[in-house]
């Protein structure tokens, strides 16, 4: 039988994800990996991260990687920085700019070996830009941030899917399915109670990589979401 494996928020932390899907999960070219966006900043190699996701789809991998919020903040500043022709563009980008430094921008930069966004190869920029927002499974819902319940079709407000926080879930809007996201970290034990209870109607994985300092945070988190199997990887990066 099939895995299928959803792995959230990795951030720049490529030896880590490494020491999970090679070393914890293992994965066969049958088994299902579901990545749930921001591969990029804070963590030390953003380039490495996509480039090893990308590597395990050119190999067969049946890797489906989703579109978080830093992936489209980079996007967003890429186009502004690319299109400031004006002056209105230009001090639109340069405000990005000091926002995506606040947010762990420049190890992305460094991981690209350039000075400027725009000298990213485009290759990387088209690969953010055309990622899926969503997976819709038998039972789960998978995105990185959230879904906008307010609407009559939830699936239609693509920004929400990246960057929603909070939110009252409307299970009957989505064929009674449950939602498994990241984007907020929140401690172990919360993560093993929503795994292990049905109740909950979501499944927060995003247990904040980049926190190690924290008790309770700092690790990798990947579901098996066929056997709801959880198992979990130290930051190695640090």
């Amino acid at each position: 039988m099939i895995k299928r494996w959803v792995i959230p928020d990795i951030h720049g932390y490529v030896k880590t994800l490494k020491s999970m899907v090679n070393d914890v999960i293992r994965p066969m070219r049958s088994d299902e990996i579901y990545f749930l966006g921001d591969y990029v900043d804070r963590g030390p190699d953003a380039k490495g991260v996509i480039d090893f996701i990308r590597s395990m789809q050119k190999e067969g991998y049946n890797v489906t990687p989703l579109k978080g919020n830093h992936e489209d903040f980079m996007v967003e500043l890429y186009d502004a920085e690319k299109q400031s022709v004006s002056a209105w563009w230009h001090n639109f980008g340069n405000r990005k700019h000091k926002s995506w430094m606040d947010i762990g921008g420049k190890t992305t930069l460094g991981s690209f070996d350039v000075p400027h966004i725009r000298d990213i190869p485009v290759e990387y920029i088209e690969w953010m830009r055309n990622l899926p927002h969503y997976a819709e499974l038998d039972h789960f819902v998978l995105v990185h941030a959230g879904l906008n319940f307010k609407n009559e079709d939830p699936y239609a407000d693509k920004r929400a899917m990246m960057w929603l926080r909070d939110y009252e879930i409307k299970p009957e809007k989505i064929g009674g399915r449950r939602i498994i996201h990241g984007h907020v970290p929140v401690n172990m034990e919360l993560i093993t109670l929503a795994i292990k209870n049905k109740i909950y109607k979501f499944i927060d994985l995003d247990n904040g990589p980049y926190m190690t300092g924290k008790e309770g945070y700092g690790n990798l988190v990947a579901l098996e979401i066929n056997g709801m199997e959880m198992v979990i990887q130290n930051n190695v990066d640090i």
